[in-house]
């Protein structure tokens, strides 16, 4: 059985890592360069960095945070926000990223995600996804652009299996009802776009303890779990969470003995 990843996001606005509910009532919680450079070192599989005022403000992405971000990890790292040109994407990946993840512009040009995938390969392009409930749509939810902002007439299911035709290889899917509520992931949801599609699915949305990471892992059929309030809180660690996961008799990495050297030689400041 693939292991099962545990990615941390950082959602910034204006330089800062910033947390809300339901996209609503952000706040300030911190540097991002530090905090990716921590979630790193308790050995967190990937990073997203979303930023996310850059499309509705119709700005491109932040190259020098990206930079700074992917100096202190060295682990893939997915960059959203403000990308809407082949050009963005080259001076993203440039600036450090692995992967871009295109959302609202995505829906905007969709022939940016067959162009993308074209230029820099499938497995850099992903599909960012942000669906709320809606029993007008065929499979239930609609999506929603421009940080949860603005509706579309385009059918959570419908968009993500056109995505992946385009040339999306992962979607990331955030569900805005659980988004920041850390009440549970929106297994039905995942679990409808993990079945329809044939590329890895990354839940998003609602985590807020290690059964609700489970559940989403196992019977929503995701291939990995997004996080953030979980360990932005300092409830938990990556290794904390790892370890029950494991007890639960989920698969997951564990701190790679490269990574373990890296960071005892950090910690030394050798």
């Amino acid at each position: 059985m693939l292991k099962k990843r545990i990615i941390v996001c950082l959602d910034v606005k204006d330089g800062r890592t910033t947390k809300g509910v339901k996209f609503l009532g952000n706040v300030d919680i911190g540097d991002p360069v530090e905090m990716a450079a921590e979630y790193y070192r308790q050995g967190v599989d990937e990073l997203v960095f979303y930023d996310i005022m850059a499309s509705a403000s119709g700005r491109g992405p932040i190259l020098d945070l990206i930079r700074r971000v992917a100096e202190k990890i060295f682990i893939p790292f997915c960059v959203g926000g403000g990308i809407g040109t082949i050009d963005d994407i080259r001076s993203t990946i440039l600036a450090g990223a692995e992967k871009i993840s295109l959302n609202s512009q995505a829906v905007k040009t969709p022939s940016l995600i067959t162009e993308g995938a074209r230029v820099f390969g499938n497995q850099c392009i992903v599909l960012g996804m942000d669906a709320l409930r809606d029993g007008t749509m065929p499979s239930g939810y609609r999506v929603y652009i421009n940080g949860g902002r603005t509706a579309t007439e385009l059918d959570a299911r419908e968009w993500a299996c056109r995505a992946v035709e385009l040339g999306a290889g992962e979607i990331v899917l955030n569900s805005i009802d659980a988004d920041g509520t850390r009440e549970g992931y929106e297994l039905p949801l995942t679990r409808m776009i993990a079945e329809a599609v044939p590329v890895p699915v990354v839940a998003s949305g609602g985590g807020g303890k290690v059964s609700h990471l489970a559940q989403v892992l196992t019977q929503g059929q995701a291939d990995a779990a997004l996080i953030a309030s979980m360990v932005h809180s300092g409830e938990y660690t990556l290794g904390s969470i790892k370890r029950e996961l494991r007890e639960m008799g989920i698969p997951v990495r564990t701190l790679s003995k490269c990574r373990d050297a890296q960071n005892t030689v950090k910690a030394l400041d050798i």
